[in-house]
C-alpha cells in the first residue's frame, strides 16, 4: 500500500528536510576566552539552524576532540595576547582540520599561535568603526562586496602586525590593518570586530556564512 509518504510504514526524505537536518547535524564548538558576549555567538549560530556548544578555552585537547566539531569559533576576551600566561587555544583546534573563525581575541591568539605577530597598540579601537572591504572572502558571500565600507563594532587594544603564512587580508579599519584575514586553503578566518553584536549590522549573516 502506498501513500504520498511512500510505502506505508516507510519514511521518505524530501530535499528540504534533508537540507535542514544536514544543518542541524553540523556541530560548531565555541571556545570561550572570557568575552561578555560569547553567548551571542551561540545565539546567532543557532538562529542559522546550526548546533553549537560553548566550552571554556582551557578544557584541553581531549575535550575538543571528543566534541567532534565540524567547525570551531574562538571568542573574544579581555586579556592581552602580549602578556605572559594569557589564554591560548588548545593544539587540537589546529590539528582537527576543520574550519576556524577567530573573533577579536580569538583572531589575536590565532595569529600568535600560527606564526604571526601581535603587539599592544597606543590606539585602542572601541565602539563603532568603519571597515573597508579590500578583497573577496567566503565570509562575505552575498553580504559584502569589495570596495564597500561597512559598519562594525570593535573592542580591542592589541593589534596584529604580521599575519601568519598562508593568510591574506580581506578587510581593514583605521586601527586594525588586518581587520579581516583569511586562509582559504585551511578555511581559517579571523576578524577583529564582533559580528555577534547588533552594532555590526550584517554580523549574523557573516556568522551564518561561516556555518
Amino acid at each position: 500500500m502506498r501513500s504520498r509518504y511512500g510505502e506505508l510504514g516507510k519514511f521518505v526524505e524530501f530535499p528540504f528536510f534533508r537540507q535542514h537536518v544536514g544543518l542541524m547535524t553540523d556541530r560548531i564548538l565555541i571556545l570561550d576566552f572570557g568575552s561578555q558576549v560569547t553567548q551571542l555567538i551561540a545565539r546567532r549560530l543557532r538562529e542559522a539552524n546550526v548546533y553549537c556548544e560553548i566550552m571554556p578555552f582551557d578544557k584541553g585537547d581531549d575535550a575538543v576532540r571528543a566534541f567532534a566539531p565540524n567547525g570551531i569559533v574562538l571568542s573574544g576576551g579581555p586579556s592581552s595576547v602580549t602578556d605572559a600566561g594569557t589564554p591560548r587555544a588548545p593544539q587540537a583546534v589546529f590539528d582537527l582540520g576543520v574550519p576556524l573563525l577567530g573573533i577579536c581575541y580569538g583572531q589575536l591568539t590565532l595569529c600568535a599561535q600560527l606564526g604571526g605577530a601581535v603587539e599592544s597598540s597606543d590606539h585602542r579601537e572601541f565602539g563603532r568603526a568603519m571597515l573597508d572591504v579590500t578583497e573577496d572572502c567566503a565570509l562575505f558571500d552575498g553580504v559584502w562586496n569589495t570596495g564597500q565600507r561597512e559598519q562594525v563594532w570593535m573592542s580591542h587594544g592589541d593589534r596584529v602586525t604580521d599575519i601568519p603564512p598562508g593568510f591574506r587580508v580581506a578587510g581593514t579599519s583605521e586601527g586594525a590593518p588586518f581587520a579581516v584575514i583569511a586562509d582559504d586553503a585551511r578555511r581559517y578566518y579571523g576578524v577583529m570586530f564582533h559580528p555577534e553584536v547588533v552594532h555590526t549590522p550584517h554580523g549574523a549573516q557573516l556568522l551564518a556564512n561561516f556555518a
